[in-house]
This record gives structure tokens, sequence and C-alpha cells, in this order.
């Protein structure tokens, strides 16, 4: 078995018998082998007595919500280069799982994102931008893992509650339609299918779900429960063997590495099927690097997905920059490949899922833990982390002090590993830019002269990778434009007869789904339009405002002037808003702050300071009614602000103390349709 490996040593065993670490940045020789004799623990890595749980993957979630919003508005080549450091093997990340939301058209973090069914007699399975970025992954991928989990659920699910579980036959229907017009429409299957990301579970939906997918032929789609904590769900599995039976995974909200005696006793598959959600410097590739080691060693969970895939959302909604890398600058093409990507490919580019966890995996006896595993046909990964406790903080949830410090770790391989003549070795440092290195190959470790036995010297914040595969590389591009602030003066007329995507560039919705639309019955200047397509409000998942609105621009602009035109569907009781220095967005949006100028269908106008509506600045009548089109501007200058009708001053030099900078932003006053065109803003910091 060790007959084609040793070959290839032999070739390269030139090399250094140690893998020295002077292009590391350490002091001292990190890689030794064990004809030296050094103080520190001993761990053996051996498959005689079989094996641990079977790997199932590395992933992230794109959604939860509108994390990837910013993505698709990309100019290639840049675009494509983004996609390659997330999925292609060997690349970058290379993830094996992507998570996806399932459009409810509520918000769910960062933004809503739309359904395939506003209404119930609606389908459209071109909404959005999930559908495509799961193309792209397979098309880098063709064996990437594809799950789906719901946030929030369009409003007419709920039979006038806020509730998915109203009618539980309807809400499997709308479910299973999602996957089938994944198939159906893109060729996309879908592995595993969710419950309600974080909320209740009901064990018997989930009963009729199972049925309603079996009896689609979609016997494949394994479910997963409850994405939320351990218990009750795990319990409730032990207590009910039907659940038991049609639960394929438990999956686990920030377990902070741990499990629970009840889900190790249902023998399920185990899942971090959310983690990281942190700021992705380096503590956040520390926690990354400690969880995907730790999520085994101490509780057995064989996948861990990170919140959130890319930060391609503006950087101040909630949780800016909490994903593997950012892409946040569609308009300038800048990015940055961050840490947390090198420090997923330690452990996603030199294991697959159907690999095996050993039973030999544990921690260091100076801080820091080990796991190793085997495709069963020879090949072997060691991953060794040594995060200190500064250097890896997550989030959440907390973390109980802990001390690593310098270590001689030997480690010994017996079994079917005894032969292994080499192994690869890839290293990661994290911390101080002096010392701070990122996935680098060191020489190779040559092990046939020392009776299967090396040590590692391990200083803190470090990741090992001992390998006995050779596909590993740190793919690279040339370095992406340099990062410019969203252009001040931006227009948009949403003159596209098929767009490629439902939203337009740049606008990010934050209440309510914003559309392309074309108006049939217009052949003249509104022909295309954006429009606010929602007339009920949706099952949310967070605190949706009443009134819904877009968000674009730049957070720190302060005078600019707001130019839109308007048209309001619903006659009495319709109204239609353009804003500036919106503070506020994401989960937090229903209090956000700004400078808001309205006009109703019942002849009348308001300026508020806030999205809410509580605090205003003016009010008055105005010549408006439903039905037609209107121009609305807004000067903001200072302390001052103003607003015109077609051109016509209607409120003058109204003074506005806070917020000092915020973005541009259009919206309505309840969840009604409502059309926009011809956008212009015109901005400074």
């Amino acid at each position: 078995m060790a007959e084609r490996p040793l070959q290839a040593s032999r070739q390269r065993r030139g090399k250094a018998m140690t893998a020295a670490a002077g292009s590391a940045g350490h002091a001292a020789v990190p890689l030794l082998l064990c004809a030296l004799l050094v103080p520190g623990g001993a761990y053996v890595l051996d498959d005689s007595d079989g094996l641990g749980r079977e790997f199932d993957g590395v992933g992230a979630v794109s959604g939860g919500g509108a994390t990837s919003r910013l993505l698709v508005n990309y100019p290639e080549p840049y675009r494509s280069q983004i996609l390659d450091y997330l999925f292609k093997p060997n690349f970058g990340a290379s993830l094996h799982i992507l998570k996806v939301e399932i459009g409810g058209d509520g918000q769910t973090t960062d933004g809503t994102e739309p359904s395939h069914m506003h209404y119930a007699l609606d389908e459209n399975f071109f909404r959005g931008y999930e559908w495509w970025l799961m193309k792209e992954a397979k098309k880098r991928n063709p064996n990437i893992i594809l799950m789906g989990l719901p946030w929030s659920f369009p409003g007419w699910i709920g039979k006038g509650f806020n509730w998915p579980y109203v009618n539980l036959q309807l809400t499997a229907y709308y479910i299973m339609t999602w996957i089938v017009g994944a198939k159906h429409y893109h060729d996309l299957d879908i592995d595993y299918i969710g419950i309600w990301n974080e909320r209740s579970f009901d064990i018997n939906y989930i009963k009729v779900l199972r049925r309603m997918l079996n009896y689609q032929g979609l016997d494949r789609v394994k479910i997963i429960a409850s994405d939320n904590l351990w218990e009750p769900i795990s319990a409730s599995m032990l207590l009910d063997s039907e659940l038991l039976k049609v639960i394929d995974v438990i999956g686990a909200h920030y377990p902070g590495t741990h499990t629970v005696k009840d889900a190790k006793l249902t023998k399920k598959k185990l899942w971090s099927s959310e983690d990281f959600s942190t700021l992705n410097s380096d503590v956040g590739a520390g926690c990354l690097g400690r969880i995907l080691n730790q999520n085994y060693v101490n509780g057995y969970m064989t996948a861990t997905i990170a919140w959130n895939l890319v930060a391609s959302y503006y950087e101040q909604l909630p949780y800016g920059r909490c994903g593997l890398m950012t892409a946040q600058e569609p308009w300038s093409g800048h990015y940055v490949v961050e840490s947390p990507i090198w420090v997923s490919a330690h452990t996603t580019q030199f294991t697959q899922p159907g690999w095996y966890y050993l039973k030999t995996v544990g921690h260091l006896e100076k801080g820091g833990s080990y796991v190793a595993l085997t495709d069963g046909l020879g090949n072997l990964t060691i991953i060794v982390e040594t995060m200190s406790h500064k250097q890896s903080a997550c989030i959440r949830p907390f973390l109980p002090y802990f001390n690593v410090s310098r270590q001689f770790a030997t480690f010994v391989l017996k079994g079917s590993f005894s032969e292994i003549p080499e192994l690869q070795v890839w290293y990661t440092k994290l911390g101080k830019p002096s010392e701070r290195y990122l996935f680098k190959q060191l020489d190779s470790l040559w092990l046939l002269d020392s009776s299967s036995t090396f040590t590692l010297e391990l200083q803190e914040d470090e990741i090992f990778t001992l390998t006995t595969l050779t596909v590993g590389s740190k793919g690279s591009y040339p370095l992406p434009p340099k990062s410019e602030p969203f252009p001040q003066i931006y227009e948009d007329d949403f003159d596209v007869d098929y767009p490629f995507f439902s939203e337009a560039p740049n606008f990010a919705d934050q209440t309510g789904v914003f559309e392309y639309f074309t108006n049939i019955e217009d052949p003249g200047e509104h022909r295309f339009t954006l429009r606010q397509v929602l007339n009920q409000r949706p099952i949310t998942w967070a605190a949706d405002a009443y009134n819904t609105v877009s968000i674009i621009g730049d957070y720190k602009w302060s005078n600019l002037t707001v130019r839109c035109d308007v048209y309001i569907e619903t006659p009495e009781k319709g109204g239609v808003f353009i804003a500036g220095r919106v503070n506020k967005g994401g989960i937090l949006i229903r209090s956000a702050r700004g400078i808001f100028f309205w006009i109703f269908a019942n002849g009348t106008y308001r300026v508020t300071g806030d999205l809410a509506g509580w605090v205003i600045y003016a009010l008055g009548r105005v010549d408006v009614t439903a039905k037609k089109w209107y121009t609305l501007t807004l000067i903001i200058k200072g302390r001052l602000s103003s607003g015109m009708l077609n051109g016509k001053t209607v409120w003058k030099n109204i003074s506005v103390s806070f917020p000092k900078n915020g973005w541009a932003a259009i919206g309505t006053h309840s969840f009604e349709f409502a059309q926009f065109d011809n956008f212009h803003v015109e901005a400074t910091r």
C-alpha cells in the first residue's frame, strides 16, 4: 500500500530531514524527528481499534440574511476570483458545504431575501441570488453539499398569524416546491433541508415534511433539526421513535465545542450547523481554527458551518465583516482574502466528506488540540492547533479562560499508518504581523528512518497540517483594485429589459422586497421601474419595520441630495418616501433614524426624523394622489434640510441635528405595492 508514496518520497529525499522553520518565522526548528529526546506529550495516531465518526465537511452560510447581497454586482474577473477563493478545490477555503437561506421576504439579520412564492399562487425560481450562488459553487466543486433553511416565511403561509405551523401541509408544500424548483430550473440537488432557523420546531411538521418529500420522490433529501440548541430536539427524538427516524442530523448553533448527553444518545450525526460569526480578523481566524478541531474533540461534531460565507453587505449593518472573506465594494472591485480563508484550508484542502476521524484525537498537554482523519485508503491528515484564549475568542458563546504555552508534541503513527514514508507540512501563525504566516508550505517530513515518529515544537497561535496528500495549494490572483468609497454621484433608471438578477445593484432591502418591474401598460418613460412587491407582512424572524425600506450608498454620507420618481399604487392609504442619513439597518431597522420625506395618496406630506414616524419635523397638504408619477427631492446640507415635489419647494430649512450621516433610502408607508424610477443621489461626506 505504501509502495507509491515511498517511491515519490525517495525522489524528494534530498530535502532537509527536518522541516526547518526559518522560512516560517520560527526562532527554533519547529519540526524535529524523534531521534531527538525532548520532554513533552506523546500522542499515538492509530487505526488498529477501528475509526471514529465519519467526517461530513466544513461549510459556510449564505443568507440569514442577505449576506451575499453585494457579491452579485461585482464586475468580472473579480466576482469569479472571489468565488474561486471560496469554492474552488485546492485553491482557497475549498468549502465542502454551502448552506443557503430559503428566502422568505423577511428581515433576517442584514436584509431581506425574496421568497420564490411571495403569494399563494405565485412561483418564481429566479428571484434573489442564492440559486446563482449554488450553481457557481457546483460549477467549481460538483461534489459540494447543498443545504436549505428558512429564516422567515411569506405572510400567506401563516393565514393571519405570525407562525409557520398553522397549516403543516401548506408549509411543507412551500418548502418542497423550493427543493423541486432548484432541480427543475437550475439542476441543483438539495442534500439537506432544515426546519426554522433558531426558532421553534413542530414535531408533527417535521414528520409531515418527511412524508411529503418521500411522496415527491425526494427520499434522498435529508432533514436536519433544529438549527437552534441541542435541546429540546434531542430529548424529543429519544421520546418519539418516528421523529428519531425522520431526522438525519442534529444541528446546533454556536455550541461552544460541546454537545449534550441526549444528543449523543440519539446516535445521529451531530453538526455545528452555524458557528463562527466573528469579525474576520486574526482573532476571528483563531476562533475558526480552534472550533474546527475542538467541535469534534469535545463535542463529536462532524461538520462545522460558518456564518457567513462572504461579507458582501454594507459594513455598518449588524455583524459587519463577519464572513470568511470581505467583498463589500462592487463599485470598485476591491475585495480582501481574509485569514479565515486560509485557516479553513488547513482542514478542507486535505480532507473530504466521507473520510473518518481517528479515535485517537484530543487535547495537547499544554493547550491546543489535534485531530487526524483518513480516507481508509492509506491517506492521513493531521491538524494541530494551539490557539490562545485572547487570539481565538468567538463572538459567542462565552469562552472560559484556558492557557496555551510552548511545548513539544511527539506523534507516533501506528496501525496502517506506520508505513507512511513522508508527510507534507502546511503552517499558519496568527498574531503579530512580523511573525504572521498564512497557509505556508514547509519542507516535507521524512518518516522512514524515525520509527514513524515525529516531534513538533509548538508555540501559541499556530496551525499545522501534516498530510500524505500532495494536492494542497495557496491559490492567488493579482491584487484586486484598491478600495474606493461608494460613488458620490449615483443614478439608476432601472431600464433593464431582461435582468439577470431580480434586485437592482447596490440597493439593500431591509424590510420588504424591491424588484425590477415592467409596466406593460406604460410604453413611455416609466416602462421599467423598481417595485416594492409585498402586500402582506411576512412571518418574521427579526423585528422587521412596519414600513418597507431599501438602503443604498455610503454610511459616511452627510450632505446629500436624493431625487427619485415615485408612484403610489394604493388609493387613500398608500404612501412612499425617500430618505437620507439613515443610520440603522438589519435587525435594528425598526429603530432607524434619519431624514424621511413622505407623500401619501390622501394628499398629505410628512417629514420625520425616524422610519417609524414618531419624530415629526413637518407635515401639511400637497397635490398628490395614487396612480400618478411624482418626483421627490430631498436636500440635506449641514443642519438644514429641504424637500421638493415636482421641482417645487414643499418645505425648507428644517433644522436636523441627528444623525450626522447615513445611507440614502427609498420605501413605502406599509406593505403595499409602489414603484420607483430614475433614482439619483449626489453626496459628500
